[in-house]
């Protein structure tokens, strides 16, 4: 038995932390610096490291955690009470990108490069992964500049919930057109069957962890987060084998489910760190590691400019076309699209969902994780630039003044009383010590 792997885990995960410092002291996503210490490590740049399957065993493991821990983080309720705005911003913000998307993977002359003829599957796939959001960035940029309570800064919280849930179903549909011959209506019937299966689920769940609460009250607490891991592999399970969708649609069913049990915050708290110490470095270090970087001839560069571009406008326009028919105003519809044209974590994981089902180009992957960078790096400043010479309470919801009217009026009070207390107590003290 060789013990090489030990070695192999030591170098990725103590070089993923390197770089994601590093990306963070130059206000990028951590994300981008465990990718490209992959990148560097891999065959692609130093060949010190090379992919394997225990490493891509291990990483489907990670993104199976990862979006457990996203689904978990999701709110159902948030989900209903979004209302009318954001599903409207988010569905432009899914259809536009997917249909630009496919239209630039299929229309684009790849002549006879490393690409070759594309299917209109494999294109839909690069439609697939445009829909994706991460509003991570965004979230920070707007509490930066004082925007986060804003009517925008809300309808962007919400139409990023349901963007991602709109992308996973695109991805189970693409994902169960690519396993075999089969028909939309054969696909969308175990679709169907799924979300029922996922429905029962949920509510068997919540009735056991009602039951074991009252049971175990705050002794055995460990029993939690291993009950829930074990139905997030279950989930994750039946959902590639019984239903042919994708398994991370699955995990991230199940984090729905932990997120409405009475110790969801604890369950969370325990499998968070099982996730960054091991399972999401390794994941996204080995899409790194598999990266193998084609020719860049003048046509995949001109690929890669115009896949950034469709990546950036798509979101643009979907989402600010979305928040016009809201009514929003043109600079308003602007904000959102900038603030939803961010992507992450997802996309990747899509991107390498469809490299592990052989629809994914090998040479379109680099462009791919190129166009992730630029959208990270860009959409904070171009967000920030959307915002420039706004006032900065212009925008700002009236609830959101009235809460914080409210609440200071109430510390106010509260300060009040303790001073008046505190008055009393000195005043008291002197007669009792005589």
């Amino acid at each position: 038995m060789s013990y090489d792997y030990l070695l192999t885990l030591c170098i990725i995960l103590g070089s993923t932390k390197v770089f994601s410092i590093l990306s963070g002291r130059l206000h990028l996503p951590q994300v981008v610096g465990s990718l490209l210490a992959g990148l560097l490590l891999g065959p692609a740049v130093l060949g010190i490291l090379a992919p394997s399957e225990f490493l891509t065993m291990l990483a489907e493991l990670g993104v199976i955690v990862i979006m457990f821990n996203a689904g978990m983080g999701t709110s159902i309720q948030e989900l209903k009470e979004s209302g009318k705005a954001g599903f409207i911003v988010a569905m432009c913000g899914v259809l536009v990108p997917l249909a630009l998307g496919t239209g630039l993977m299929y229309c684009f002359d790849w002549g006879d490069g490393a690409v070759g003829k594309l299917t209109l599957l494999q294109s839909l796939f690069l439609g697939t992964v445009l829909t994706a959001t991460s509003v991570s960035i965004t979230v920070e940029t707007l509490r930066e500049i004082g925007k986060l309570s804003t009517k925008v800064g809300n309808v962007i919280l919400a139409a990023a919930l349901i963007d991602d849930v709109l992308g996973l179903v695109c991805l189970t549909i693409v994902s169960a057109l690519a396993g075999g011959s089969v028909s939309i209506p054969v696909v969308l019937c175990k679709i169907v069957l799924f979300f029922v299966f996922a429905v029962v689920m949920a509510v068997l769940a919540h009735k056991f962890y009602l039951w074991y609460d009252r049971r175990v009250a705050d002794r055995n607490l460990h029993r939690f987060p291993v009950s829930a891991f074990a139905l997030c592999l279950f989930m994750a399970w039946a959902a590639e084998v019984l239903f042919g969708v994708a398994d991370i649609i699955g995990a991230f069913a199940a984090g729905l489910i932990i997120s409405s049990t009475p110790k969801d915050d604890y369950i969370k708290s325990k499998i968070n760190p099982l996730s960054y110490m091991l399972l999401t470095p390794v994941f996204f270090a080995n899409i790194g590691l598999k990266i193998t970087m084609p020719q860049m001839d003048l046509m995949l560069v001109a690929f890669t400019v115009l896949l950034v571009l469709t990546a950036i406008l798509s979101k643009l326009i979907g989402c600010g076309l979305g928040a016009k028919l809201c009514g929003f105003t043109t600079r308003q519809g602007i904000q959102t699209g900038m603030g939803m044209a961010c992507r992450g974590e997802v996309a990747l994981i899509v991107a390498e969902k469809g490299a592990a089902m052989g629809i994914m180009p090998e040479a379109v992957f680099g462009p791919i994780i190129i166009m992730v960078v630029c959208c990270s790096v860009f959409t904070p400043v171009l967000l920030k630039n959307a915002f420039r010479g706004e006032s900065p309470y212009e925008g700002l919801e009236e609830s959101s003044l009235l809460d914080d009217y409210e609440m200071a009026r109430r510390m106010d009070m509260v300060a009040a009383q303790m001073m008046r207390h505190e008055k009393k107590l000195r005043q008291k003290k002197p007669g009792a010590q005589g």
